[in-house]
């Protein structure tokens, strides 16, 4: 199954499935991200849009997060 995550994903769905990307999010999108009504509509690359970051690099680390996630299970 591959778990990776790309630009058109829904960012609720990806938080709720991968917790460990909260801190990503957080880190481009800002604290409220994940609490934010839009979240459960918006998709990466919008959401990258709207704060001005580079899709590329936020995907980079959303990625690198679910693999670390990953290990400790």
């Amino acid at each position: 199954m591959d778990d990776t995550i790309d630009k058109d994903m829904i960012i609720g769905e990806v938080i709720e499935k991968h917790p460990s990307t909260i801190a990503v999010f957080k880190k481009f999108f800002g604290d409220g991200c994940y609490t934010c009504p839009g979240a459960n509509n918006e998709d990466i690359a919008f959401g990258s849009m709207m704060h001005n970051v580079d899709a590329g690099l936020v995907l980079k680390e959303l990625n690198a997060a679910i693999k670390k996630g990953q290990k400790g299970k």
